[in-house]
């Protein structure tokens, strides 16, 4: 039996949006020891950090690497570079030296956006080599991509225990609502309830709302990744998600009813869409994990609002 209690993790990215409700759930578990590095003290993108890291706490039994960066399309199409050399080097680096460290286990998490930009939906981890991933987000997805060639690869040399977790869009209270970076969910609330408090006729919208998402709620995510830690040993890939497919149209007039904006929702099409479609098979954790998302759409959605209103500090955000 996986006992928590005898585990020292590091978890990186753990001050972030998702990384905090992996904390809480790695600490609910009972967890013996807990390491989240900052970037001000160990910058992950350098060799010489990530080995001080594994330095510094000996002993650790696992690791779930978390940190990324990440953000939205705009964010995407402005910083593929930047995008690509960050994911990558953090992933390879970690991984590299956990198994120079003796590490028993690294979980890695990767996202949705590693997938072919035309997968047959729901999306199975059997496609997932089979085309070019969509050209917005294929920076980002390729890097985090790599780290689960690079899992696969030390699996069958070494017989090291990577596993790799590929979680779908996530959102939930604390979510990123910086209008540089901020996802499609905390991008559409920040903006109607602008436009609604600035009495702004119209939002804009990127694309023409055709495509479809699947969004997880985040504790949900985490409670997902935090079985996997415990659970599953395979090298192979596997998807988290919620299973449920709504396309960004119907998203963008949830949002607007919650809100309360009464304005027209304007599509910008030319901007991109994204991916045209995202649904993820879920089968292959439940069978091997157990797991399955509990938190409605609509339940969790209405939480990510109620959050934003009660956390945000000035009502002049922009509606652009």
């Amino acid at each position: 039996m996986f006992d928590w209690s005898q585990q020292k993790v590091i978890l990186t990215g753990g001050a972030g949006f998702l990384g905090r409700h992996v904390a809480a759930q790695l600490q609910s578990q009972g967890v013996g020891a807990l390491i989240i590095p900052r970037r001000a003290q160990y910058d992950l993108r350098h060799e010489q950090n990530v080995a001080r890291l594994y330095a510094d706490h000996p002993d650790t039994t696992l690791v779930i690497h978390l940190a990324a960066r990440v953000g939205g399309i705009g964010y995407n199409r402005q910083n593929p570079a930047t995008l690509f050399y960050d994911n990558i080097m953090m992933g390879t680096l970690m991984l590299e030296q956990a198994y120079r460290c003796g590490v028993a286990k690294f979980v890695g998490v990767g996202t949705i956006c590693e997938y072919p930009k035309f997968t047959p939906v729901p999306f199975s981890e059997d496609d997932l080599w089979n085309g070019y991933p969509e050209e917005t987000n294929a920076p980002y997805g390729l890097a985090k991509k790599m780290l689960a060639v690079q899992g696969q690869a030390y699996n069958q040399q070494y017989g090291y225990n990577a596993i790799h977790i590929m979680p779908t869009n996530l959102y939930g209270p604390g979510d990123n609502f910086d209008p540089e970076s901020a996802h499609v969910i905390p991008d559409m609330i920040r903006k109607m309830l602008a436009a609604k408090d600035q009495t702004w006729p119209f939002v804009s919208l990127f694309g023409d709302g055709t495509p479809t998402r699947e969004f997880l709620y985040v504790k949900d995510a985490a409670e997902g990744i935090v079985l996997a830690a415990s659970d599953y040993n395979s090298p192979d890939p596997v998807n988290l998600g919620s299973g449920v497919e709504i396309s960004i149209k119907d998203l963008a007039e949830m949002v607007a009813e919650y809100v309360g904006y009464k304005g027209e929702l304007r599509w910008d099409t030319s901007k991109p869409n994204g991916q045209p479609r995202r649904q993820v098979d879920v089968r292959r954790a439940q069978a091997n994990f157990g797991f399955r998302a509990q938190t409605s759409f609509a339940t969790g959605l209405k939480e990510v609002v109620d959050w934003y209103l009660a956390h945000r500090t000035t009502t002049a955000d922009s509606v652009s």
